[in-house]
């Protein structure tokens, strides 16, 4: 699990980032967490224990646990068991507010965590995230 912290009196949207890659995961978490200068609570999560591909609900938990600030949390899934993964934390969860973005991995990423950065609500950074579907590159 790799992690981003934001210190700020204000609290932002939180974005967790599960993959079946542990890599995968760290490094979208570290390319969101730079465009949006630390001022958003990113972690990237993914893998198994002992290094192989697959996800973790275990993992999950915790991770929500450490970007939650009171504003609510993001959960983008790349696919598969991620997303299964995702919806079975979402059925078993209370407490903070989270919503899951189908989003692109990556895109969805930058996107949620520039848009949390501004100070925008949940269900705004998930928008935002969504919208990167959409976004063309050539």
């Amino acid at each position: 699990m790799t992690e981003a912290s934001a210190t700020s009196e204000n609290p932002t949207v939180g974005i967790v980032l599960i993959s079946h890659s542990r890599a995968i995961a760290e490094g979208a978490a570290d390319v969101a967490a730079q465009v949006s200068a630390g001022a958003v609570r990113i972690v990237g999560v993914g893998g198994t224990e002992d290094g192989r591909l697959g996800t973790s609900l275990d993992a999950l938990v915790g991770a929500v646990e450490k970007v939650s600030a009171g504003a609510g949390v993001v959960i983008l899934p790349d696919l598969g068991s991620a997303v299964l993964t995702a919806k079975a934390y979402l059925a078993d969860q209370d407490g903070t507010e989270v919503m899951v973005a189908d989003a692109p991995f990556v895109e969805g990423a930058v996107a949620a965590a520039v848009t949390a950065s501004g100070g925008a609500t949940l269900a705004e950074v998930v928008a935002a995230a969504e919208g990167a579907r959409d976004v063309r590159k050539l």
